[in-house]
């Protein structure tokens, strides 16, 4: 069957919106957990961050006067990607991110389309896509050689493989999170009520955590802290979460995860603006690998063509 060209058109216009809302906030978060690094502790910073952006998606789902309540049989999937996601997930890069730099932990979960392929295979018996799987390794390439100049310095390291192998971990809750998802919304439920109920319990679980461990829940009156909490809070998970995960309804987890492998970039040209990062050959042609690599996962050059032939 023929796509309509212009519902060809606008599919792909919400797609790439949604695409590049979610490029240009996660990848301006890595700097802004930099920044919440130090006095207080990570489950307690990720507890406010999660508890605020879940406030914040009841009241939107109040004002647009969508149901709050979901179904009883998304609850096991609720509490599941409540743990995965908003919980052990952002425990692992915080604590990663403590360990090596975080361009390594940004190599890292770059994987995240790979394990999706696999995860989605496995656990939900979606077919592997070949273009997703040769776009995300021509991405994780350009990655490398991006970052080749921080891992050199790190090989020998014990304490920075702890730290990628944690951040591994993370990873892997992500794509697990994702996958519940793309579940949940296979049951008609909209992200905006999953991500407030998931949040919620992530928080709650953070919550329930830092007061067993004994850990203060008192934040740093700290202009820089408080401002990377709000940016997290509202825009990092409320808008970013909310972007991401429609695409992973929309496109499905592998290829909605491929935006993961484009952080970095966001990240370097934030770094290259505030830590003086230096561009190398070897860095351009790894832009280029990954610009590549998001054209074959997208498909997005077979399908212009196929369009212009039948035209």
């Amino acid at each position: 069957m023929i796509e309509s060209p212009n519902l060809f058109s606008a599919s792909l216009a919400m797609n790439l919106l949604l695409y590049a809302i979610t490029v240009l906030i996660w990848g301006t978060t890595w700097i802004a957990i930099k920044w919440q690094l130090g006095v207080v502790p990570p489950p307690v910073s990720i507890a406010w961050r999660f508890a605020l952006a879940a406030l914040i998606l009841f009241a939107v789902l109040r004002i647009l006067r969508r149901p709050i309540w979901p179904p009883r049989a998304a609850w096991r999937y609720l509490v599941a990607q409540g743990l995965a996601l908003f919980c052990c997930n952002f425990l692992c890069f915080y604590y990663a991110e403590q360990i090596v730099p975080s361009g390594l932990v940004a190599v890292i979960f770059s994987i995240a389309p790979l394990l999706n392929s696999i995860n989605g295979r496995l656990f939900m018996g979606r077919p592997l896509q070949p273009t997703v799987i040769v776009g995300a390794m021509l991405g994780l390439i350009g990655i490398l050689c991006l970052f080749v100049p921080q891992m050199a310095g790190h090989l020998g390291d014990r304490t920075a493989w702890l730290g990628l192998a944690i951040a591994f971990l993370g990873t892997l809750c992500f794509s697990t999170g994702s996958l519940l998802s793309s579940r949940m919304q296979s049951m008609g439920l909209h992200p905006l009520v999953t991500n407030s109920w998931a949040m919620l319990i992530g928080a709650s679980i953070l919550t329930v955590g830092s007061a067993l461990a004994g850990l203060s829940f008192a934040v740093e009156p700290d202009a820089r802290y408080l401002g990377a909490l709000a940016y997290l809070a509202v825009f990092g998970s409320v808008v970013g979460f909310t972007a991401y995960l429609m695409l992973v309804g929309r496109m499905g987890p592998e290829r909605a995860a491929y935006c993961t492998v484009l952080f970095p970039i966001v990240a370097l040209a934030v770094s290259t603006v505030y830590e003086g990062y230096h561009w190398t050959a070897l860095a351009a042609v790894g832009l280029v690998l990954v610009v590549a690599g998001n054209l074959v996962a997208f498909d997005l050059t077979r399908r212009f063509f196929a369009r212009r032939a039948t035209a």
